[in-house]
């Protein structure tokens, strides 16, 4: 267990470089099982889900010679090697998934654990990439705690029209479809920053993707693929992360953003909260007056809503840290998350430091903003933002918070507390 002590109350100011994004760079790392070349990759973060797939790679044979201190990852799987009675992908991140297809690619049978998961969300079902493996001419049995598959020669190319845009369940499809004979096509494909990337990543390797940043990919596969160099972009999760930390303790934070194209939703929802963010030669900074205050809608009688779905709507795993901005704002505020029936429970500890809020049902918030609030002692449940959330009312408030089982931060921001202490946050962490 580890512990975020915080002493809050204070503007947060500076700038910041933030990390590469964690979901980008898992389903990469995956990814580069499918060649044999000599792999290079910049900008790979210190992170706990990093080091738990570098592991895997060690254990099943791979050269890996990872460099925390530059970020520098260099990667060779010529002499990796697979048993599925005894190498066991790791349940505790929901990535691990994305080494099935690769597995299978290069030897035709992979193991995954039956209840492999991330953070708690609610129930998160494997049964789209079951299918997904089915329809490329895989077998999939289920075994004592875990499921088997195999294929049986080279994947089948296919169509395949996705129920729900599920990420990862698009970017085992194309792991799946470059290793295939043929072309496939998947409509209703997920296409967030971070998939754009990994698809992008694909093509510097050498396959050939057309709908990148679209909802049907189109995959031409069976070419073979080889090694090279790639950096990670910034983290926009991160870049919004450090924002909202500026704009709730009436800081002037700016953060290195070379992805503002990204941006346009996200700062029209920041003004929602009276919130500017300027982006200018590659930088993104906030601008806010004083109170954070809740800009009403021009139809009478409505709640300011934001609603988070699959992009390009509004990111749900930034939902959490706009919660904590709507507690700490004049007016009142209605979230809707779209996706995950489980992920608003938490906000029930926001009533610890004296906040309003409401839980409609389980897709629905409303926070009632703007009261007096108090330094406390909440926990927060294994998911990375909400612990962020708990930590950003924490620092704007005089006094001192505990935030309990902070931990999941540290899968996915490298140094997040020292990048705090360097903006002037009085925060550490304390293990138990």
């Amino acid at each position: 267990m580890s512990n975020l002590i915080v002493r809050g109350g204070r503007p947060l100011q500076g700038e910041i470089t933030p990390s590469a994004n964690k979901n980008a760079v898992l389903p990469i790392l995956c990814a580069t099982l499918l060649t044999d070349a000599p792999l290079r990759l910049l900008g790979v973060p210190d992170i706990t889900d990093v080091r738990k797939i570098l592991d895997i790679f060690r254990t099943l044979g791979s050269q890996v010679n990872m460099d925390y201190a530059t970020g520098t990852l260099d990667l060779c799987h010529r002499d990796t090697h697979f048993d599925p009675k005894k190498h066991h992908l790791p349940e505790e991140m929901r990535s691990s998934i994305m080494l099935v297809p690769p597995l299978l690619a290069r030897f035709g049978v992979a193991r995954m654990e039956d209840d492999v998961k991330g953070c708690t969300l609610g129930v998160r079902e494997i049964d789209p990439h079951v299918e997904v493996l089915r329809r490329f001419g895989c077998t999939v049995e289920r075994g004592e705690g875990s499921l088997l598959i195999h294929a049986t020669g080279k994947l089948a190319a296919n169509e395949n029209w996705l129920d729900y845009a599920s990420v990862t369940t698009t970017e085992n499809f194309a792991l799946c479809a470059v290793s295939a004979e043929g072309r496939s096509v998947l409509t209703n494909a997920a296409c967030e920053p971070h998939v754009q990337e990994f698809c992008r990543f694909l093509t510097m390797m050498g396959a050939r993707i057309d709908g990148i940043g679209t909802s049907r990919l189109t995959i031409d596969g069976g070419h073979k693929l080889g090694g090279g160099e790639y950096r990670f972009a910034e983290d926009f999760h991160e870049i919004t992360t450090f924002l909202a930390l500026g704009a709730i303790t009436g800081g002037d934070v700016c953060v290195r953003n070379t992805v503002p194209e990204f941006f346009p939703l996200i700062d029209r929802t920041f003004a929602k909260f009276g919130v500017t963010v300027e982006h200018s030669n590659g930088w993104s900074n906030i601008r806010n007056q004083g109170q954070l205050k809740v800009c009403p809608p021009f139809t009478p009688n409505i709640l300011t809503k934001v609603e988070a779905a699959p992009w390009p709507y509004f990111p749900v795993d930034l939902l959490p840290i706009f919660v904590a901005l709507g507690v700490r704002s004049q007016g009142n505020v209605m979230f809707w998350n779209k996706v995950y029936d489980g992920a608003m429970g938490w906000t029930t500890e926001l009533s610890k430091f004296g906040a309003h809020v409401v839980l409609a049902d389980p897709h629905r918030l409303i926070t009632f903003g703007g009261l007096p609030l108090h330094g406390a002692t909440v926990e927060s449940p294994y998911i990375i933002r909400v612990a962020i959330a708990l930590l950003m009312v924490a620092s704007s408030i005089d006094g001192r918070s505990v935030i309990k089982n902070a931990q999941p931060i540290r899968r996915a921001h490298p140094g997040f507390v020292e990048n705090l202490q360097k903006l002037n946050a009085n925060v550490e962490w304390q293990e138990d």
